[in-house]
This record gives structure tokens, sequence and C-alpha cells, in this order.
């Protein structure tokens, strides 16, 4: 397990979070609420997105062997879909999605509720993630690797909670010209990590077969 490895799991991470772009959803699910009830939603939220990660992340491959699916094909798959989930972010689609998902919950849930729908799910613990995460798996074998993965989940997941804090603040720094310029360059990043998984999943299937 190298450092390499690790700094590449802990941004795969982060993009598929977007931070800037879920801090400003995150405002308008919290709108009327006090300082101190944002902070408990932003907790509850981070703290259940993640524990769904790593429960993908410890069972994920397991999963996907009582269904057949090899992580080869999983990683060409997952790998596709986290390029469109680029697409999406490179061209302003997926923050449009994300505003019609948290328009529903209000709507339909009480505010109370919001830090599990849809913060927790599906903005943070969404299917880009949970494929990510399940792909990232892939690269960490032993236990002990299985843990440090974990624990780059937590060390994301303690930044997005930290972004969420400070949402408003950082959304009036941004302005609308900033959270575009930086969720596109995210979506730039995550478009080559997401060609990067289909290619290591064709040699995967080529060596396997």
């Amino acid at each position: 397990m190298s450092a390499d490895l690790l700094i590449n799991a802990f941004i795969t991470i982060i993009v598929m979070y977007d931070p800037p772009g879920l801090a400003a959803i995150f405002l308008g699910l919290t709108q009327g609420m006090t300082r101190s009830q944002r902070i408990q939603v932003a907790l509850r939220g981070t703290v259940t997105g993640a524990g769904i990660l790593a429960v993908f992340a410890i069972a994920g491959a397991s999963i996907l062997g009582i269904l057949g699916i090899s992580i080869g094909a999983f990683r060409i798959a997952g790998g596709i879909l986290l390029f469109w989930i680029a697409f999406e972010m490179i061209f302003e689609k997926r923050q449009e999605r994300h505003e019609k998902s948290a328009e529903v919950a209000i709507t339909k849930d009480h505010i109370s509720n919001v830090a599990v729908f849809p913060l927790a799910i599906p903005l943070i613990a969404g299917p880009g993630a949970i494929s990510a995460v399940i792909l990232l798996a892939g690269s960490f074998y032993a236990p002990v690797e299985r843990s440090a993965l974990i624990g780059v989940i937590i060390a994301a997941s303690i930044v997005l909670f930290l972004t969420l804090v400070i949402a408003e603040r950082l959304d009036q720094f941004l302005g609308s010209t900033g959270r575009t310029i930086l969720t596109r360059l995210l979506g730039v990043v995550l478009a080559a990590l997401s060609v990067q998984f289909v290619v290591d999943g064709i040699k995967q299937v080529f060596i396997t077969t």
C-alpha cells in the first residue's frame, strides 16, 4: 500500500463529495435554521454518509462476488458511471440534478430528516460515491489496507463536514463564478480518474480470461 494509492483514494472521494457544490445545496436545505442546528444536520449527514460508504468499502467486493460480477467488469462499469458524473460536473448538470433532489425532500419530509435524506443519501453517499468506494476497495486487499481506506473516507468526510459548517462564508467567498470554476476543475480530475478505472478494468478482464 503506497502513499500514492491513499492520495488517489482521498482525491477520488473528495471529488465525488464535491464540497463547494454541496455547500450551496446545504444552505438551501437548512434555510431558516440556526447555526447550531445546521452543525447538527451537517454532522449527522456526514457521519451517516461516511458509514454507508465504509460498509461498501468492507463488503462491496463480497456483494459483487455473490452477484457473480468480477472486479474488472465493475471497474469498467464504475469508470463509465464516474465519467458521466464528471461530464455533469464540467457542464453544470450535476448541481441541477442535486438541487432537484433537495427540493423533493423539502416538500415531502420534515426538516429534521434532511440530514438523512437527501444530505446523506443521495447527496453524500450516492451511486457515484458508492461505486467509487467499491472500485477503490479493489486496490486495498488486506484488512489493514481496508482500514486505511476507511480512514481515508473518514478524513474526506471531516473535510466535507468542515466545509458545510462554513458553508455560508464559503458561498459568499467563492460566489457563483468561483463555485462553477472549482466544480469544473474537480470534474476534469474525476474524468481522468474514471478513464484510469476503465483502463485498469480492461487490463484485469484480459488477464483473468
